[in-house]
């Protein structure tokens, strides 16, 4: 089973499932096998597109979900908070809420792969 945050809400997707277009949100791509073994992936949103026989991903980023650095995404969030508050006229205000987006759909990831993992 493949699993994505498609924009409106999370998705899951089985061998043989109707075609779709979607985009998607930043947050975990997760397959699921049949022998109860994951692979997760974190993603900064995109394109999603589904055939019954295959699944394509398209965005501009995708980390192993193992991967992310927790200190990294805190240190981004902090950093984006403190911009959208500061409101100052020379601030591009929607790459910070974008950052901070991001930083907080990595620090999901990373609570979500803790909880599976039964930490």
């Amino acid at each position: 089973m493949f699993f994505a945050p498609a924009a409106g809400g999370d998705i899951g997707v089985l061998p043989n499932h109707t075609p779709l277009l979607s985009t998607l949100r930043p947050g975990e791509v997760r397959l699921s096998f049949a022998d109860g073994e994951d692979e997760a992936f974190y993603i900064t949103g995109g394109m999603l597109e589904v055939q019954p026989d295959q699944v394509t991903v398209l965005s501009d980023t995708a980390l192993r979900a193992h991967d992310l650095d927790e200190a990294a995404a805190v240190q981004a969030r902090e950093r984006a908070e403190q911009i959208m508050a500061g409101r100052e006229a020379d601030i591009d205000y929607a790459a910070a809420q974008a950052e901070f987006a991001e930083a907080i759909a990595q620090l999901a990831t990373i609570q979500r792969l803790r909880k599976r993992a039964g930490r």
